[in-house]
C-alpha cells in the first residue's frame, strides 16, 4: 500500500522553494510573511494600529519639544537620527562570521562615516561658524585655519580610510571586504548626503525643515487612514499594503495641509528667520515679503452666515503648495524603493528601533528625497539670485583675514569719503 505524502515519516525531506537563479522575485511564503494583505483583510489591524499610534504620538511630542529648543538642537537630532540610520543599513550586509576575522574592520566604516559628516557640515555651516567666534580673535584665526584647509584635511582623512581598507584585505575575504567597501560608500551617497540637505534647510529657517518634514508625516498618516478604512484597489506590487484609495486619500490631505500648515508656521518669526551663526538664542528678524499677508475680500456669492468677509494669504503659501504636491505625489516612491530595497533582502523592517513602526530608516526613506527638493526649490525660487549686502560681507569675512577686513575698511571709508567730498 503506497503511504501517504504527508505522513511525517522520519527521513521524508520536506518540499524546498525552487526559485529560479538570479531571480529576484520572493516567494510567495516570504511575501505573505511581510504582509501581502490589504489592511481592511488584517485581522491584527487594530492591535498593530494602536502601537502604531502610541509609538507616533511620542515621536511628535519630543519632535514639537526639539523644535521648541531651536536650530541646532534640530541639527543634533537629525546626526542622531542619521547615525541610527547608518547603523542599521551597516548591520544588513554585516556577517559575523567573517567580522570574526576581520579585527577593526566595524571601525572603518565609521571612519568614512564621520569624514563624510566632517566634509559636509563643514561645507554647509562654515559660514555660520565663523559669525558665531568673530568676536574672539584667537578662536576667529583658529576657526579660519580651519576653513581654509577643511577639504585637504578631509581628503587625506579619507585616503587614511583608503589605506587602512588595503591594508586590511585578507585572502579569501576579498569579496566580502570589497563588497563592504562599496556597500559604505552607497550609503553615504544615497542616505547621508540626501539626509544632510535637511541640516541646510534647518539654518535657511525652520520654517523650511518643519513644513517638508511635516507634509511627509501627514501624507503617510492619512495614507494610512485612508488605506486602513477604504483600501480596495492595491497600488503597487512592492509595497502590497499600499492602495490607490490610500494614495489618493492621502495626496488630497497633504495638499490642504500645505497650504494651511505654512499659514501657521509662517507667522512665526522664531520658524522664518534664518540662522546666521550657531548660536542658540531666539530669533527676532525682518520675515520678507513672502511672510507678509495679503488681503483677499471674499466673493458675493461666499456665505453670508460665515464670518470671514476678508481672506488673508501669505504668499508663503502658494511655494507650500508646490511641495506638498511633491510630498504626496513623489516622495512616496522614496518609501516605494525602500520596500523593493527590503524585499530584495527578504526582510520586513530595517530595524525594531520604532514599536509599530520598524527602524528609523523605515521612516526616514520619504524624508530624505523631500529635503533634497525642498532645498532645490529654496534655492531655485524662494531664495533671492542677485547679490546683497549680507552675501557680499559674508563672503568678506569667510575668505579675507582680520587685517586684510581692516585694510578694506579703510579703503572703503576713503572712497566713499572721497564720494561724499566729491558730490559736495
Amino acid at each position: 500500500m503506497q503511504k501517504e505524502s504527508n505522513s511525517g515519516a522520519p527521513g521524508t525531506p520536506s518540499p524546498r522553494l525552487r526559485r529560479r537563479r538570479g531571480s529576484n522575485e520572493v516567494p510567495g511564503e516570504v511575501v505573505k510573511a511581510n504582509g501581502a494583505h490589504l489592511l481592511v483583510e488584517d485581522r491584527n489591524k487594530y492591535k498593530s494600529m494602536l502601537i502604531r499610534f502610541y509609538s507616533t504620538l511620542w515621536m511628535i511630542g519630543g519632535f514639537a519639544f526639539i523644535i521648541y529648543m531651536g536650530h541646532l538642537y534640530i541639527w543634533a537630532m537629525v546626526v542622531v537620527i542619521q547615525i541610527f540610520m547608518v547603523k542599521e543599513l551597516f548591520n544588513l550586509l554585516r556577517r559575523a562570521q567573517e567580522d570574526k576575522q576581520l579585527p577593526g574592520f566595524r571601525i572603518l566604516n565609521w571612519h568614512f562615516f564621520f569624514t563624510a559628516m566632517l566634509f559636509v557640515y563643514g561645507r554647509i555651516l562654515s559660514q555660520r561658524l565663523v559669525n558665531t567666534v568673530t568676536s574672539d580673535k584667537f578662536l576667529y584665526k583658529l576657526v579660519s585655519r580651519f576653513i581654509k584647509y577643511h577639504m585637504v584635511t578631509c581628503y587625506f582623512l579619507y585616503i587614511a580610510g583608503f589605506v587602512w581598507f588595503i591594508l586590511t584585505l585578507k585572502k579569501k575575504r576579498y569579496k566580502y571586504q570589497f563588497g563592504q567597501f562599496a556597500w559604505t560608500h552607497m550609503i553615504l551617497i544615497v542616505v547621508f548626503t540626501q539626509s544632510s540637505f535637511t541640516v541646510a534647510n534647518i539654518f535657511e529657517g525652520i520654517f523650511w525643515f518643519l513644513l517638508p518634514a511635516s507634509l511627509i508625516v501627514i501624507n503617510d498618516i492619512a495614507a494610512y487612514i485612508f488605506g486602513f478604512f477604504f483600501g480596495k484597489t492595491p497600488l503597487i506590487k512592492l509595497s502590497p499594503k499600499k492602495t490607490w484609495e490610500g494614495f489618493i486619500g492621502g495626496s488630497v490631505t497633504t495638499i490642504i495641509s500645505a497650504f494651511l500648515l505654512a499659514n501657521i508656521f509662517g507667522r512665526f518669526r522664531w520658524l522664518t528667520c534664518p540662522r546666521k551663526d550657531l548660536s542658540v538664542g531666539w530669533l527676532n528678524c525682518d520675515p520678507g515679503p513672502l511672510f507678509k499677508p495679503d488681503y483677499f475680500t471674499v466673493p458675493e456669492w461666499f456665505p453670508s452666515w460665515l464670518p470671514w468677509r476678508e481672506i488673508s494669504v501669505l504668499p508663503v503659501q502658494w511655494h507650500a503648495m508646490w511641495l506638498g504636491l511633491f510630498a504626496s505625489i513623489i516622495a512616496p516612491f522614496g518609501g516605494f524603493f525602500a520596500s523593493g530595497f527590503k524585499r530584495a533582502f527578504k526582510i520586513k523592517d530595517f530595524g525594531d528601533s520604532i514599536p509599530g513602526h520598524g527602524g528609523m530608516t523605515d521612516r526616514m526613506d520619504c524624508q530624505m528625497v523631500m529635503a533634497v527638493f525642498a532645498y532645490i526649490y529654496h534655492q531655485s525660487f524662494v531664495a533671492p539670485q542677485n547679490l546683497s549686502v549680507e552675501m557680499i560681507l559674508d563672503q568678506i569675512i569667510m575668505n579675507l583675514s582680520f587685517e586684510e577686513q581692516q585694510v578694506l575698511y579703510s579703503n572703503l571709508g576713503q572712497i566713499i569719503g572721497d564720494k561724499i567730498f566729491g558730490e559736495s
